[in-house]
């Protein structure tokens, strides 16, 4: 328990800092993590972290997580080319290796390319907003993960009685889910009524709400993909807490959604 709170106090103030202070270095710390994530995907595939394979996908998620537009770099490349690359680099992997490296795992590690790669990008890009406000969204959204966490737990602790998934996650109820739910609701109202008009209470309810479903529905994504490979943990770099992924689940879903939905108010 010492070894968790003083991981969580350590990594906390260094997250929370470099939020605060934005620019580069909270989207190499972004980007860092990104590239973690993917090493504990590989390792949790069963596929050799720094093999061929694996380094295809670090690429896919170096290109969706780096900072180009604070370096003012102007790509000449097209969503789809990129895509369409990656794909064709995965599947030359099958045929260079002889069918070694089959065609199921360059699928599984494409996805986490995808999944690992826009998600980490839209946590960066939500601090660099356009109108000026990435910190007050930024905080948002992480608030309102963070309150369904707290609220899921601490109410399934108190009345859960009835298992949400036992298959995927044997200690989640339902009860705690709407919990989860509850608090995470109450939490975004409270950043409308701060929020100086910027977040209207209807926009707000709907943040909230998906910020507990979608975040926990991530958290089952993870712990869905552990179970298939029997592992607790994605990894060991966060003493007491496990790995990036770990704690990154219900981030690198909900982010993205709110985006590539339209959710925000801006």
């Amino acid at each position: 328990m010492k070894e968790r709170i003083v991981t969580g106090i350590v990594a906390g103030a260094l997250f929370l800092g470099l939020c605060l202070a934005g620019g580069l270095w909270y989207h190499l710390l972004i980007l860092a993590m990104s590239l973690v994530g993917y090493y504990e995907f590989a390792r949790m595939a069963k596929l050799a972290p720094f093999g061929a394979t694996a380094i295809v996908g670090y690429l896919g998620v170096l290109w969706f997580v780096f900072p180009w537009s604070l370096l003012e770099i102007q790509l000449q490349v097209s969503f789809i080319q990129i895509m369409w690359t990656l794909l064709l680099l995965f599947l030359l992997v099958t045929v260079f290796s002889k069918n070694k490296t089959g065609i199921q795992l360059v699928s599984v590690m494409f996805l986490g390319v995808v999944y690992i790669g826009t998600g980490f990008s839209y946590i960066a890009e939500s601090r660099a907003a356009a109108d000026g406000n990435g910190l007050f969204w930024t905080f948002l959204l992480f608030a309102s993960i963070w309150a369904s966490d707290a609220g899921a737990y601490f109410v399934g602790k108190k009345i859960g009685r009835t298992k949400l998934w036992p298959a995927i996650s044997p200690n989640k109820t339902i009860e705690g889910a709407l919990g989860g739910v509850f608090i995470a609701i109450l939490t975004s109202l409270v950043f409308s009524v701060f929020s100086g008009g910027i977040l209207p209470v209807g926009q707000a309810l709907l943040i909230g709400l998906v910020s507990a479903v979608i975040g926990q529905l991530g958290d089952l994504i993870q712990s869905a993909y552990k179970r298939v490979y029997g592992i607790k943990d994605s990894g060991s770099i966060l003493p007491g807490h496990g790995g990036i992924l770990d704690r990154c689940d219900s981030w690198i879903i909900v982010f993205p959604f709110v985006h590539i939905w339209g959710l925000l108010p801006y």
